[in-house]
């Protein structure tokens, strides 16, 4: 990889990060009613998941071009939790603000959405001896761990960092349900999403965890990349259950949003997948997985010009109109990860 080309794939990130901001900005000083406060806050999170991605994808590819000192090493994967950690200390804040509709919601997807970056912080952490894979890969699993990576211990509480993120989520989504109300319906269901999302990123982490020490066994190639599918599909199917099993105008928000959330899941996947086919074996395709986040992408946005539409009559539509453009940045997020994977395990 060239310096140029690891400069955009970093900047990638970044870019749509802002995006999520100034979006979520921009949504807030539309009004003041709960759809703006509720889309607004939302991506506005979703610039810690985008920022948290840019610490992975820096903290592998300052390892590719060989600018990776013990600097970036620990403040890449710290920043990235930082963020995480302020997004869900705010959703908290917002969730304690009171009962109304917007601070339930607005609040409990915040605080979910930090869970993901917390997860996706964990990713780079676990990056931090990316430069190992390849290694590993060309030798064999009777080789062992190599030099230089962790131990077996700090392998395993990395792996339990996205589990418990998924557990908290899971939990946080039953007792949403069991508040009953339109708000504990909405805000459940996304919940319940949005920590789908934690259980495939902890596909992701085993992997590289697994890889790193040369552990990744055979058995496991595509275990992993059925649990990103699993959740994805429970998400798809959750979602089109919510929108066509009941007629409840209040459905309409967390069933797509749900759809969207499936949409990032299955991007996810595009890097399990990768992470998969390519170890100790040749797979030509590998340079064509990076497409399917473009393709999720472009499913969110596609779908959001819909949505919009539908909004102009019924204001159901109006907040997973805009989510959905938030989603569709972090799955083009998701792009520049899967190729930097692709561009480090290529060899």
């Amino acid at each position: 990889m060239n310096f140029a080309v690891s400069v955009l794939f970093r900047a990638i990130p970044l870019v749509f990060g802002a995006v999520c901001l100034a979006y979520g900005l921009y949504i807030n000083s539309g009004g003041a009613d709960a759809n703006h406060f509720v889309a607004g806050h939302v991506n506005i999170a979703l610039t810690a998941i985008c920022y948290a991605l840019f610490t992975t994808a820096a903290t592998i590819i300052r390892q590719l071009i060989h600018r990776y000192s013990l600097f970036w090493r620990i403040a890449l994967p710290l920043s990235g939790y930082l963020v995480a950690l302020v997004t869900i200390g705010w959703g908290v804040a917002i969730v304690l603000r009171g009962d109304a509709a917007e601070f339930v919601v607005g609040g409990h997807v915040v605080l979910g959405v930090g869970l993901i970056a917390v997860c996706v912080s964990t990713v780079a952490t676990a990056s931090t001896a990316f430069a190992l894979i390849p290694v590993n890969a060309a030798g064999s699993p009777e080789d062992g761990p190599p030099e230089g990576a962790y131990l077996r211990e700090v392998g395993l509480v990395l792996v339990a960092i996205p589990i418990i993120c998924a557990i908290v989520g899971f939990v946080l989504a039953f007792v949403l349900f069991a508040r009953g109300g339109s708000a504990g319906y909405i805000a459940g269901h996304v919940v319940f999403g949005l920590a789908a999302i934690c259980a495939s990123l902890t596909a992701l982490v085993a992997s590289i965890v697994r890889q790193v020490r040369n552990t990744f066994g055979e058995a496991e190639r595509y275990r992993w990349s059925w649990l990103v599918i699993a959740m994805g599909t429970i998400n798809l199917v959750l979602g089109l259950y919510v929108l066509l099993g009941s007629d409840r105008p209040y459905r309409i928000a967390p069933g797509f949003i749900l759809i969207g959330l499936a949409l990032v899941c299955f991007s996810i996947l595009s890097k399990a997948l990768l992470l998969a086919l390519v170890w100790r074996r040749s797979f030509p395709l590998a340079n064509r997985i990076p497409i399917l986040p473009i393709v999720t992408a472009l499913t969110c946005l596609f779908f959001s010009a819909f949505l919009f539409e539908a909004a102009v009559t019924d204001p159901q539509f109006f907040i997973p109109a805009r989510v959905m453009v938030g989603l569709g940045a972090v799955c083009f997020t998701l792009f520049s990860i899967v190729s930097i994977l692709e561009a480090g395990t290529s060899g």
